[in-house]
């Protein structure tokens, strides 16, 4: 939750009872509005770590696409000071409980889209891709330096002549493209949010490699939040931790495989051998043994290409003489994507096999408990 807080109380996310002519208000969003369109790639490389690779864009979690959300009311005001128009105020809606030990209570008109990455809810904005492992310092550092670099433009412009009400107009009209109400997982927004020209930035590695352009090198240098040799210091660090993380991941999935699951597997295939043969020799129908003994010694098969060829790729990426960017990309290409896949068939392997000698937890007990 991140909200700005002047020196005399007064909170700028607050629209307050009179948000049509609050002006402290309606600059402070337009100038966000205006910062997160232009630094999205500040704000998705401040959570960028590989642990978030697994949420960002991948399952149930904010998507990897920068975007901010604020509601039905606020944007409707927003239109309206574009259109030089009064803003009509809504009647609340009310919730009818239909229960008569609960009285009847007005529908909250903050945020109801858990979709979205950066939402207004109410006085404050919620930044939902910050990982659990994570510092907030990051996130806060960037979120506080994009505000104030708009503040500082904003401000110059009203020095300069225009009103403000015509730079709130200005920022807003020009930069509402990062604003989306919809479902942010769903594949209709990467395709919408390509034709808005709003980053995508999926992974770790292309998220941190932002942390170098130009235009983000020279806003935070700028404003003395990092000086140029800091900036290329903390690149180097996020993309080493990277492949740090990764390579120890890696070498974690190759010892599970290695001295956990395969000799489970073969210990399962021996069993289902020995009883197929015990029941030919009875001369009774075990045809479908002998197809389930086929297709676990394949998946077996499988598996243990896969563990050999990561091996392989985990060797070479320590022996490599390269940069950290292009040892983290070589990770993220290579490591990964062939720890993707042993994962993949270890799990049809799984269903395979009997649970009462699977060494690990299953999927089912990791879901329920069970």
């Amino acid at each position: 939750n991140w909200s700005v807080v002047t020196n005399t109380g007064m909170n700028l996310f607050s629209p307050g009872k009179d948000a049509m002519h609050n002006l402290a208000f309606l600059a402070t969003i337009a100038c966000l509005v205006k910062g997160i369109h232009e630094y999205a790639d500040l704000l998705r490389l401040s959570v960028a770590f590989a642990g978030n690779d697994h949420r960002l864009g991948a399952n149930e979690a904010p998507p990897a696409i920068v975007s901010m959300y604020l509601g039905d009311e606020i944007n409707k005001l927003f239109e309206s000071i574009l259109n030089n128009e009064e803003v009509e105020k809504e009647q609340k809606v009310r919730f009818n409980t239909g229960i008569s030990a609960v009285s009847d209570f007005s529908k909250d008109a903050s945020d109801r889209n858990r979709t979205s990455p950066f939402a207004l809810t109410g006085n404050k904005f919620e930044f939902r891709a910050v990982g659990s492992s994570q510092s907030i310092a990051g996130p806060n550092t960037m979120l506080n330096a994009i505000l104030a670099k708009e503040m500082i433009e904003m401000n110059q412009m009203i020095v300069d002549g225009m009103s403000a009400i015509e730079v709130i107009k200005k920022f807003y009209d020009e930069h509402k493209t990062i604003i989306f109400e919809k479902d942010g997982y769903s594949k209709e927004w990467e395709e919408e949010a390509r034709r808005r020209g709003l980053p995508n930035r999926k992974t770790t590695v292309e998220a941190i490699h932002q942390f170098i352009n130009e235009e983000n090198v020279e806003m935070l240098s700028e404003l003395g939040v990092y000086s140029k040799d800091e900036i290329n210091s903390r690149h180097e660090i996020l993309l080493e931790n990277y492949c740090k993380t990764i390579r120890v991941e890696a070498l974690t999935s190759l010892r599970m495989a290695q001295n956990e699951i395969y000799p489970v597997v073969i210990a399962c295939l021996h069993k289902l051998a020995q009883t197929y043969n015990e029941m030919k020799q009875l001369d009774v129908e075990c045809d479908f043994i002998f197809d389930d003994l086929k297709e676990l010694s394949s998946l077996s098969k499988m598996m243990k290409e896969k563990m050999l060829l990561l091996k392989e790729k985990v060797n070479e990426f320590e022996a490599k003489d390269a940069t950290h960017f292009e040892k983290a990309t070589f990770a993220r290409d290579e490591i990964v994507v062939l720890m993707e896949s042993l994962r993949e068939i270890v799990d049809t392997i799984e269903t395979k096999v009997d649970t009462n000698i699977w060494p690990i937890p299953t999927y089912v007990d990791l879901m329920f408990g069970i």
